[in-house]
């Protein structure tokens, strides 16, 4: 196995020391032991580590007190404790100063790889999502919204304000308008920008593993539960939590998400000491939500609850002027991750954009640029890089039928169907096309009686 993660482990029993040492060396670590607390604390001094283990009950140093210590030097690092000593008290204690997780003694050398594992693998995301952020930050700055749309700037007025209020907001609008793109601008021009911003689809999820991913558990909650997690809620503390498609919430989530926003406080699965959050919420769906509040499937008083602002980005069909300004964006952006001389697009190519429907709206247009980027031999994207569908401007219109305007459903059913159509029955792609996940595509082919084909 390859891991280059510096490991630190402490523990002043010699043996129990030698042993971890052994295992998680064999595991590929950087593994540093040491036996006494006042060396961990110096080492920690000396050089970082990525994931400290260590024993909770030494003499003159302790686990909380080097947990510490690792908070305040390196505060993406992880911290696994270990102890013999399996109270309540010390566990509370120890995840509300921030550890990973919390291993009982006698415990499973499977168990120990497992969690270890894990906190790496959450430094190395945490450091890659940093990196990321770095790079992109090097061509568009903070998160930013392109547009030069007068309805659009009114929007991003409201956004800027909302911001430093802390109050949680309701982003509606179709898929792919940059909904998501909104509640981080939010984010991060809130009080709460240098904390942690997670984003959620609520549709994405059955209710068990999305109550799972939310809450978290306790150790031994379920089968298979053999660590404590926390849930993405108790993680984004400090931070703005984003819960895409909130209307296909199911309704006892709904119950459980309605009392966080209330009480400021959690249960784990399995768990009956309540976990003390403060998280912002911003939701969005493409949904009428008064709609859904009306039919019952959306609660009223969480509606009231998250809906303080709402704001409703408009499709990329209703600001048009938006989309050459939208795919130079994304033409500097891919061509530099490409790292590919692309800098123009031809004029034929932009008409063709400009009288496009965009029904999967700047998505699609940052899929078509994409492309583009990606199969220009040159410097200039040509029509001939465009999708088929995009240069034979196929754009799906509905109309009456028999002097009958369709219903909201009835046209969803026939676009499903075209989109479908279009994508030869590969429902990875409609979906992609939709601008939806898969598990939303098959409950609406489902409800259409759409599923077997």
């Amino acid at each position: 196995m390859e891991n280059h993660a510096k490991l630190l482990i402490v523990d002043d029993e010699r043996i129990a020391l030698r042993n971890l040492e052994h295992v998680m060396k064999k595991e590929g670590y950087d593994v540093t032991g040491t036996q006494s607390g006042p060396n961990a604390v110096k080492l920690l001094e000396e050089q970082q580590f990525d994931v400290v283990l260590t024993d909770l009950r030494m003499e003159k140093v302790d686990g909380m007190q080097i947990l510490r210590k690792c908070r305040e030097l390196y505060p993406d690092a992880e911290v696994v404790m270990i102890t013999g000593y399996a109270t309540l008290e010390s566990a509370v204690e120890a995840m509300k100063h921030g550890a990973f997780s919390y291993i009982a003694k006698p415990f499973k050398l499977d168990e120990v790889r497992k969690v270890v594992r894990e906190a790496a693998e959450k430094v190395s995301l945490k450091r890659e999502n940093r990196r990321l952020r770095e790079q992109l930050e090097t061509y568009q700055g903070k998160v930013k919204i392109i547009t030069q749309d007068p309805a659009m700037q009114r929007l991003l007025e409201t956004a800027r304000q909302v911001a430093p209020v802390d109050t949680n907001v309701i982003i509606t609008g179709e898929s792919g308008t940059g909904k998501e793109l909104f509640a981080r601008y939010i984010h991060i021009n809130s009080k709460r920008g240098n904390g942690p911003f997670f984003g959620v689809n609520c549709g994405a999820f059955t209710e068990e593993l999305l109550t799972n991913e939310l809450f978290g558990h306790e150790k031994g909650a379920f089968t298979g539960a053999d660590s404590l997690k926390k849930g993405i809620i108790e993680m984004t503390s400090g931070g703005t939590l984003f819960l895409d498609e909130i209307t296909e919430m199911p309704p006892s989530m709904q119950v459980k998400l309605l009392r966080v926003i209330q009480e400021k406080e959690l249960l784990r699965v399995g768990g009956t000491e309540p976990v003390n959050v403060d998280v912002r919420f911003v939701a969005a769906t493409n949904r009428d939500v008064q709609e859904a509040v009306k039919s019952g499937a959306f609660r009223q008083d969480l509606y009231f609850r998250l809906n303080v602002v709402s704001l409703r980005v408009p499709p990329l069909s209703d600001r048009k002027d938006d989309i050459p300004l939208l795919a130079y964006y994304f033409l500097k952006k891919y061509s530099l991750l490409m790292k590919k001389p692309v800098s123009e697009i031809s004029e034929d190519v932009i008409a063709l954009l400009m009288n496009y429907g965009f029904p999967g709206n700047v998505r699609e247009l940052e899929n078509v640029v994409e492309r583009g980027v990606a199969l220009a031999n040159g410097s200039i994207i040509e029509t001939a890089h465009l999708p088929e569908d995009l240069k034979e401007l196929t754009i799906k219109t509905f109309r009456k039928k028999e002097g009958k305007i369709p219903s909201l459903e009835e046209q969803e059913e026939a676009y499903i169907k075209w989109v479908l159509n279009e994508a030869a029955g590969n429902k990875t792609l409609a979906s992609q096309l939709l601008g939806i996940d898969r598990v939303s595509l098959w409950r609406k082919l489902k409800k259409y009686g759409l599923a077997s084909e």
